[in-house]
């Protein structure tokens, strides 16, 4: 006999009854597959859109127009704005796979990635399409730049923000970020002159102004810090920024005198009286007010006259940025 397993028919014969017993047959129903997360996801995007008029109306054209390409990135942006970044980056993977040769659906791409914190296959999949299909526009190149910075790689970033600022060099945002880059890297010379020249562009840009005082102050200049903030900001506002910046650089000393110096401007700014707070807990003294009734009235005066006329004070000595509460946004 071979080995092996043996399949045996068994009768059962009821022999007292003199009659076969008859077996009920149980019909099997067939189990239903455990829907995976990804057909789960596609049923509340789906679902989603039932309830929402434009998403359904995208989607409708999406179908009767598969190669209406914008119609397409249009709704991999709806789906994103409306919590679903997992679907509008599959929709952008399949509109990229195929449409290869568009700029638009790649950069598109790189959104719907960066958006799910993919920013490494970002940069790979932007550099790959770069190859195969070079671009004039300086859009790519900054989109490679912002990835890298945003991934603290600073070095590798600059050669990016130099190229997109080479292609289009009247485009202000283009030198801030590159100026970023520098100032990030310290390089605050030349950080300092490509906002200066975002600033020569768009005079009224706050993003580079206040970077501008970043750099500056970085490089010791207080004062011109002091004013390039408060160009675009009231007095206290602009030395509750130095006081930040000596925070950051664990000089608490000049700190408080930058914040004196607001709260002598504004007693009750809101930013200037957290950071005050901040100086006390880690230098481990009390928060004290600056005591504005001991000066004479001849110096209220003067001052009260500098601030309308003048600016900022002579004797604000500091040098840089934020930490924990400042009024610049990089």
């Amino acid at each position: 006999m071979k080995s092996g397993l043996m399949v045996v028919a068994v009768a059962l014969l009821a022999l007292s009854c003199g009659r076969n017993e008859k077996t009920t047959r149980v019909r099997t129903v067939p189990v239903a597959p455990v829907p995976t997360m990804w057909d789960r996801q596609i049923r509340n995007a789906v679902d989603a859109g039932d309830g929402d008029y434009r998403l359904g109306v995208l989607r409708e054209r999406a179908a009767a127009e598969p190669r209406n390409i914008a119609v397409r990135m249009e709704l991999a942006k709806a789906y994103g704005e409306r919590g679903y970044p997992d679907m509008a980056l599959e929709l952008c993977r399949m509109t990229a796979a195929r449409f290869p040769e568009s700029g638009e659906v790649q950069l598109g791409l790189v959104r719907a990635l960066r958006a799910m914190n993919r920013r490494q296959e970002a940069i790979e999949g932007l550099e790959t399409f770069l190859r195969t299909q070079p671009q004039t526009s300086p859009d790519y190149f900054s989109w490679l730049g912002i990835l890298r910075d945003e991934g603290g790689l600073w070095a590798a970033g600059e050669p990016d923000h130099r190229k997109a600022v080479e292609l289009a060099p009247t485009v202000d945002s283009l030198h801030n970020n590159l100026g970023y880059n520098l100032l990030m890297q310290k390089k605050n010379e030349e950080a300092g002159a490509a906002f200066r020249e975002a600033l020569r562009l768009n005079p009224g840009s706050l993003i580079a102004r206040n970077n501008l005082g970043l750099a500056l102050a970085q490089q010791n200049a207080s004062s011109q810090a002091v004013a390039s903030w408060q160009a675009s900001a009231d007095p206290a506002t602009a030395h509750n920024n130095m006081a930040a910046v000596w925070i950051e650089a664990g000089n608490y000393p000049e700190a408080r005198k930058e914040l004196e110096t607001a709260l002598g401007y504004n007693r009750n700014h809101p930013a200037a009286l957290r950071n005050l707070a901040l100086v006390a807990r880690l230098e481990g003294k009390p928060a004290v007010m600056p005591d504005l009734s001991q000066q004479s009235w001849w110096e209220r005066r003067k001052k009260s006259f500098k601030r309308l006329f003048v600016g900022p004070l002579e004797d604000s000595k500091a040098g840089k940025h934020e930490s924990t509460t400042s009024s610049i946004h990089p």
